[in-house]
């Protein structure tokens, strides 16, 4: 009976919830974020959009073992969404992190695009790498905000 409680709780990893960075989740306030990376600078969103209304942007971290770069996207003061940036040469450094932590993604790259996906529940983690270009991304986020935060009102 133990194990199987044990084994559950453990396969429910991602399902739970679980995509953050460096200690953030999805939900977490404005303050939270500030614990967790004090140098985060936090000011209101430039454009209209129904996704987000503030954002915290931090140019010096460390993340999955790589120097990187992460944006907070929150709403109401609850974290919606995030995008960590790195160089494009951590790619697979970044990915065997992911993979350790969130199971095996999708592969849904083109020609022109790596990308590699994560779901669990409303939740979703995308990690690219574009042909050409100098720096790899994972936007994290929950509902539509994907689809809603670029786009001007």
């Amino acid at each position: 009976m133990r194990r199987t409680l044990l084994a559950l709780v453990l396969a429910a990893g991602p399902a739970a919830g679980a995509y953050d960075a460096n200690g953030v989740v999805l939900g977490a306030s404005e303050q939270q974020v500030k614990q967790y990376f004090p140098h985060a600078r936090c000011r209101a969103i430039e454009w209209p959009t129904r996704a987000a209304d503030r954002r915290c942007d931090d140019s010096r971290i460390s993340f999955a073992g790589t120097e990187a770069r992460v944006t907070f996207y929150l709403r109401r003061d609850a974290v919606e969404g995030f995008d960590v940036r790195f160089r494009a040469t951590d790619f697979a450094r970044v990915t065997n992190y992911l993979s350790t932590r969130y199971g095996k993604p999708s592969d849904v790259s083109t020609d022109a695009l790596r990308k590699l996906e994560w779901r669990a529940q409303d939740e979703r983690a995308a990690l690219s790498l574009e042909e050409d270009k100098r720096r790899g991304s994972l936007l994290i986020w929950r509902g539509d905000f994907n689809e809603e935060i670029y786009k001007v009102r």
